[in-house]
């Protein structure tokens, strides 16, 4: 049996999504009418508070069409040093809506308000002024840290003085709220917009959710357009993402269960050193080279990927049981007990 854990997008669909697919009724989204996108989108805001919804088809079109939304060319635009936005996105920002990035250091991903409100520049004839906050929530090259819905609140605040938009890159914002034990609206109501997947966790095979004001997300469809995000019969899709938002939010506490027992059952073995997990991602620090661990496990039907030199990622996701934890937790310590890597 293979193990995949390289992330939680490898999953495939439920069988209720199967039945939500062929159940679906059709229209065309692009000509302003598919009922069943059009109920994805109402479920999407209302579930996160928000006035109006757009289904796009991925997290990095959702983030990108907030940011041109958000913003006009030559702003100044905060982000976390590691953040997904510009990690991640093929340098979107300066592509797409032109924007200058300066970045605010973390604490495993969590942003310091005080350091935020150090970062906005005012606008002058020689300085882009600061109009918008990115933040990321949970932190995926953090190790899926949760920022906590205290510090949401205070970064709301200090961006609020100064003038600034919030915009929550929410890919994982579901594992956040559970790992919190909040309703998801108690992290976005700190927020101006928020995008998260559909396709991650929630395990739907395609799709993203920009949620905001009205107003704001009818600007937001133009730019959807613009990118080349405009899809005819995407309720086939969408239908699954109602699948997700009604069916698979609270099961992502066993995603968590399994990362934090792998991290306890590897503890204390030669080379490698866990770092707690909060979420479904556990990163693991090796002596000797990832790429050497990522092959290795590979050979055993373990998949994972490398994200530093030394650093192993494995995301757990309803796709991975019991039984694959335990055959993952079982070649780490034969391969670390062993020493061939």
């Amino acid at each position: 049996m293979t193990v995949d854990l390289r992330s939680d997008t490898v999953t495939t669909p439920t069988p209720a999504m199967y039945e939500a697919m062929a159940a679906a009724e059709l229209g065309d989204d692009v000509l302003g009418h598919d009922p069943t996108t059009e109920r994805l989108e109402a479920l999407a805001a209302e579930t996160v508070g928000m006035e109006a919804a757009l289904f796009v088809p991925s997290g990095t079109m959702g983030n990108q069409i907030a940011l041109a939304t958000h913003t006009r060319p030559g702003d100044s635009v905060l982000f976390e040093d590691d953040a997904h936005m510009l990690f991640y996105e093929a340098a979107a920002p300066a592509v797409f809506a032109g924007v200058q990035a300066r970045t605010v250091p973390s604490d495993r991903g969590i942003v310091d308000p005080e350091r935020v409100a150090a970062r906005v520049l005012k606008r002058s004839e020689h300085t882009p002024g600061t109009t918008l906050l990115c933040l990321e929530n949970t932190h995926n090259r953090a190790g899926g840290s949760a920022t906590p819905v205290a510090t949401h609140a205070r970064l709301r605040e200090v961006a609020s003085e100064a003038g600034l938009k919030v915009h929550l890159d929410g890919a994982r914002v579901f594992n956040a709220a559970v790992a919190l034990g909040v309703p998801v609206r108690e992290v976005t109501r700190h927020v101006d917009t928020v995008n998260f997947c559909l396709s991650k966790g929630l395990a739907s095979p395609v799709g993203s959710v920009l949620c905001g004001p009205a107003a704001f997300i009818g600007e937001a469809r133009f730019w959807r357009k613009r990118m080349g995000g405009g899809l005819r019969q995407s309720g086939l899709l969408a239908a699954c993402g109602i699948v997700s938002l009604t069916q698979m939010v609270d099961r992502l506490a066993e995603d968590h269960r399994r990362a934090a027992a792998l991290a306890e059952a590897l503890s204390g073995l030669p080379g490698i050193r866990p770092v707690p997990p909060e979420t479904n991602i556990l990163m693991l620090d090796l002596d000797r080279p990832a790429s050497e661990w990522q092959g290795a496990l590979e050979e055993r039907g373990v998949r994972t990927i490398p994200v530093a030199p030394h650093r192993l990622r494995l995301v757990f996701h309803k796709d991975v049981d019991d039984e694959g934890l335990e055959q993952a937790g079982r070649h780490i310590r034969e391969l670390s007990d062993s020493g061939l890597v």
